[in-house]
């Protein structure tokens, strides 16, 4: 009896063994933290010399940042879309600009910073910009780590964080949970931001360029710290008149239309205190233009007191002209400014008005440069520079108000030919159409710099068997129309005009009418939105008594 029963305890004792094992090791798997360390490379998801990019604490995939010889470049796609739009890449002449208020700064592969790194790479088809290049000119803080793999940090953003204070042999983990692996341990005392806190763990960023997870109990205590930057933005001044803008563009297809001045000017009954002739016009795509410019004109403008801003445009002698040509070259803009600076200066101009229109979406921010590099041009020589633009939409967004509005000491938006010809028949500017234009406008663009232009045309539109065609005619031309036609009006409240139509054996021909009525309206709005002046198409088909209302100084 006693040899059977040992071992049946033998048996069981081994069964308590195990059991007790098994518990023992379901305690160890379930309480006992891993000591387990991390792949970083698998973690970050990077292999080789690739290096993973933070953005404000923000892991960032599918932008590629360079790091070569201790500095991080960044592609400056990149950059222009997050950070400072003002890099530009010509990728015709291979060559880096950066305008400031009083300068432009050019780079190329060759060009070498203070550290003797290159300030950019050209390589494989893209072009990235050293992180200390881009901290000269914007407000940015970064760090680079690159043990055991590349960390870049950026950040744009300075908002104050709170920092904690970690605990003896803290360690940071890739997720929470005493079973994630370990990215780094924190020594006693040592500072860390606290990026997101939960019920018992937070995420943090450490300073040796982790983040991952801690435990609460390993958090000594938390403060808030505020990161107070040093950056200088640049200051772009600005040229006004002082008092409303009251301009008139005065259309010049010859030199001898500069004859008309004394008539057209005369009409105006002193209203006009800015006076843009149509005298330069684009030829080609090396930055030629033709000049009808007048010194006779300037000096009888400047005698009444009037400021001549010169109209610079793309269409008038512009057959051969492809603006995504001629403004994606450095040379050329640069070519161009200076032809326009000397133009200036040989006959006294006070401005240029730029005039740039129906260009392409590829052919936009090629544009916005030469904007930015003739305000410079301007600047430095005490011209006013200002800018015609459609009203706001999809198609005119690369026309980048807000920059305009930054560099630029005008914004005139062409309140108009919301129908124009080949279109279907509509109102010129109807009130709704040009206030939408205005509050678009201003949602990029400073009030005290914008101008709304006023149509003194409507158009005249016939529709026959099925197709329609349209003429522009001037106030006057267009009640003629009406009066010899005996054309009832109808006025249109919701659009801010009359509205006429007449049957013919030909079709039916219609208008909606600007006239004295629909124009005041129109300056009702300029005055609601506190802008900074009038601007009117075109002398010639105004009106003597339309001046006593488009006169923003009575």
């Amino acid at each position: 009896m006693k040899r059977t029963v040992i071992p049946v305890l033998v048996v069981i004792f081994l069964l308590l063994m195990i059991a007790g094992g098994i518990v023992a090791a379901r305690y160890i798997d379930r309480y006992i933290p891993t000591k387990e360390l991390a792949d970083v490379e698998e973690v970050l998801g990077i292999t080789g010399g690739e290096t993973a990019f933070y953005y404000n604490d923000e892991r960032l995939s599918g932008v590629q940042v360079i790091v070569r010889d201790g500095q991080a470049y960044l592609p400056v796609s990149w950059v222009n879309e997050n950070l400072n739009e003002k890099f530009y890449w010509d990728d015709t002449e291979k060559m880096l600009v950066y305008t400031l208020p009083d300068t432009i700064v050019y780079a190329d592969k060759r060009t070498m910073g203070s550290g003797g790194q290159p300030l950019m790479l050209a390589e494989d088809g893209g072009v990235w910009l050293s992180a200390g290049l881009v901290a000269s000119y914007t407000d940015i803080r970064s760090e680079l780590f690159t043990s055991p793999v590349n960390r870049f940090f950026l950040y744009d953003d300075w908002t104050p964080q709170t920092a904690g204070t970690a605990a003896k042999d803290a360690p940071v983990r890739v997720r929470g949970g005493i079973k994630s692996p370990i990215l780094t341990t924190l020594a006693e005392g040592e500072e860390f931001i606290v990026l997101e806190t939960g019920e018992e763990w937070s995420r943090v960023r450490t300073a040796d360029g982790y983040i991952g997870w801690i435990q609460h109990k390993h958090i000594l205590g938390t403060s808030e710290k505020t990161r107070v930057s040093t950056f200088t933005a640049p200051e772009y001044t600005s040229i006004s008149l002082g008092k409303p803008v009251c301009l008139a563009w005065h259309q010049t297809l010859k030199a001898e239309d500069n004859d008309d001045f004394d008539r057209l000017i005369a009409r105006t009954q002193g209203a006009v205190n800015v006076i843009a002739p149509t005298w330069l016009m684009l030829t080609d795509n090396n930055g030629g233009f033709e000049s009808f410019a007048s010194q006779e004109y300037v000096d009888k403008a400047h005698a009444m007191g009037l400021q001549v801003w010169a109209v610079l445009d793309n269409f008038n002698k512009g057959a051969n002209v492809n603006s995504a040509v001629l403004f994606s070259r450095t040379s050329v803009r640069k070519a161009l400014v200076d032809g326009l600076m000397e133009e200036a200066g040989k006959y006294g101009f006070d401005g240029i008005n730029l005039d740039i229109e129906s260009i392409s979406r590829e052919a936009q921010p090629h544009y916005v440069q030469f904007i930015r590099e003739l305000s410079v041009a301007c600047r430095n020589n005490g011209l006013v520079l200002s800018v015609d633009d459609y009203v706001p939409s999809d198609y005119t967004r690369g026309y980048n108000r807000a920059e305009q509005g930054r560099v630029a000491d005008y914004v005139i938006i062409m309140g108009y030919d919301e129908h124009y010809a080949g279109g279907d028949p509509g109102p010129t500017a109807s009130l709704p159409f040009v206030e939408d234009g205005i509050v678009d406008t201003l949602a990029e663009v400073p009030a005290e710099k914008v101008i709304n232009a006023v149509p003194f045309y409507t158009r005249r539109w016939e529709e026959t068997a099925g197709t329609v065609s349209s003429a522009a005619l001037g106030l006057e031309a267009a009640q003629k129309w009406i009066d010899d036609n005996n054309v009832p009006l109808y006025w249109q409240d919701e659009l801010g005009l009359y509205y006429g139509e007449l049957t013919t054996e030909n079709g039916v021909q219609t208008i909606w009418l600007e006239d004295e009525r629909s124009l005041e309206l129109k300056m009702g709005l300029i005055e609601k939105y506190g802008l900074a002046g009038v601007a009117g198409w075109k002398l010639g088909l105004d009106t003597e008594e339309i001046w006593d209302i488009v006169n923003l100084d009575k």
